[in-house]
């Protein structure tokens, strides 16, 4: 049987900033939670409850469906192992770790294009 992984270090609670420009970022892989658990997962397998720290606001149902929805997309699985407490973890795929690079790419348009992305999202909903 194969033993659960051990993270280097817990995930930071303060990983996505509460401005965080995620929601800027013009394409979406998943939904809207789908990039964050992806960066949360880049340094290895997490639990549940540890990808809850740092994703600020997202509910339980949310999590789990978006879980869902990168395992089946096939860029995350989730592993069950039969320890004396039942433990799942959730880890990249190699496809998964494939859009960690083009995911930094968007991410680092974003920091660039900023303002102008706030300015078009106010001027959208004045309107």
């Amino acid at each position: 049987m194969t033993q659960p992984t051990q993270p280097t270090q817990p995930l930071d609670p303060e990983m996505f900033d509460p401005v965080c420009p995620s929601p800027l970022v013009p394409f979406r892989v998943g939904d809207k939670w789908a990039t964050l658990i992806l960066r949360c997962l880049q340094d290895g397998p997490r639990r549940f409850s540890e990808l809850k720290v740092p994703i600020r606001g997202i509910t339980s149902k949310s999590l789990t469906q978006s879980l869902r929805g990168l395992e089946r997309d096939g860029f995350v699985t989730r592993t069950a192992y039969e320890t004396p407490e039942r433990r799942v973890e959730y880890a990249l795929t190699p496809l998964g770790r494939g859009l960690l690079g083009p995911l930094d790419a968007a991410c680092a348009w974003t920091r660039e294009h900023w303002d102008e992305l706030i300015d078009a999202q106010e001027a959208g909903t004045e309107a």
